[in-house]
């Protein structure tokens, strides 16, 4: 998500001289802590340019944010893409630079309250693209190159609730494929599973166009801390999805987002959060160290020490590298599609990433059979 808005205000500002703009992120107090480092240094390495901050942590600590010195303005998240709210001409929509894989942020807001989220009040209610929209912006990603679409939005299933006949994502992903034939790869970011339509399923496991990754946002895997969390699904409604889609289509790749350390946690709930990894054989895992934010009914509820925290995250790092290790070896010596990128590396379609032959041009799709592994890359 927030790569896609960066790169539409990159493309927006291009024109404009001695500019900095800090995109900031508040969904924990660690990306707080790196916004402001990120604004201390861009000051320092440009010391003479005007510095704007936008973004999460600009709406939410907006105060703070706006009194430090190296800050010279702020610009409001829901106005940061909108020319008029930086004084630039806005004949024609910005689109972002060419890439091999375009991000498009179909959705932005949520209307949901998990317990230790922040991204509400930063983001604001849940607002959809309109099918024809998306299909303009898929279409001028197309044009200039892009070889795969990843879907993007904070809450992506969310999609379409707000527009006229409330269509779920699984028409806009159907209409996607069916309207653009010359798109090879699509792609969805992280979704909630309990919200993935029978139409967006049914595409997930059977359509070669869309890529196996599946991204949870799972967040626990014991199920009194999910609803302490105001989570909407249940460990055993996870485990459903993933066995039945695992079912249609073996080689699907699952990720999740998984919280460590959430208030009231005891042991027997870390422990679950440890099984859940290997019960659905998770080998893209994002791990995050609780930590309370300001304004949300978690930070009010019996917090779990700092250090024990910091050693659950350990324990689910390394439980998940160990997953992740494990899928990577059984991927040797298979022919995987590979989209190459910059730097002499790529993506398969399972998200694998992989070492690319000296010499592979960016934006090629070229068949790879590692042999082995070197430095968490199939080579």
């Amino acid at each position: 998500m927030n790569i896609a808005e960066s790169e539409r205000m990159r493309a927006m500002l291009a024109g404009e001289d001695n500019l900095v703009v800090v995109n900031s992120c508040a969904v924990t107090a660690e990306a707080l802590r790196q916004t402001r480092q990120a604004i201390r240094r861009a000051r320092r390495d440009h010391p003479q340019a005007r510095l704007m901050v936008t973004g999460c942590a600009a709406e939410i600590d907006r105060e703070s944010i706006g009194a430090m010195e190296e800050v010279d303005g702020l610009v409001a998240n829901a106005a940061k893409l909108d020319p008029r709210a930086w004084n630039v001409p806005g004949e024609a929509p910005p689109l972002a630079p060419a890439r091999t894989r375009a991000f498009v942020a179909v959705q932005n807001g949520c209307d949901h309250a998990c317990t230790f989220c922040v991204i509400p009040q930063g983001r604001g209610a849940s607002r959809s693209l309109t099918v024809a929209e998306v299909l303009h912006e898929i279409e001028a990603h197309l044009a200039v190159g892009a070889k795969e679409v990843v879907l993007t939005g904070v809450d992506l299933t969310s999609w379409g609730h707000d527009l006229a006949g409330s269509p779920p994502l699984g028409t806009l992903v159907h209409t996607i494929l069916h309207e653009l034939s010359e798109l090879t790869r699509l792609r969805l970011s992280s979704m909630d599973g309990v919200e993935i339509d029978p139409l967006l399923f049914d595409l997930l496991a059977l359509e070669p166009r869309v890529m196996p990754h599946l991204h949870l946002s799972l967040q626990h895997g014991a199920d009194l801390i999910l609803k302490r969390m105001k989570r909407r699904h249940s460990r055993a409604d996870a485990v459903e999805l993933v066995g039945r889609l695992k079912a249609l289509r073996p080689d699907i790749a699952v990720g999740a987002d998984l919280i460590a350390g959430f208030p009231t946690e005891d042991e027997s709930h870390h422990l679950a959060n440890l099984s859940i990894i290997d019960e659905l054989d998770i080998v893209h895992a994002h791990i995050f160290p609780y930590s309370p934010r300001p304004g949300t009914p978690a930070a009010r509820m019996p917090q779990v020490a700092r250090e024990v925290v910091k050693a659950r995250a350990a324990d689910l790092r390394a439980r998940a590298a160990a997953r992740r290790a494990a899928w990577l070896a059984r991927l040797v010596g298979e022919t995987l599609p590979v989209l190459a990128e910059k730097g002499g590396t790529g993506y398969a379609p399972n998200y694998a990433p992989v070492a690319l032959p000296p010499g592979t041009a960016a934006g090629t799709i070229i068949d790879v059979t590692p042999s082995g592994l070197r430095e968490g890359l199939l080579a």
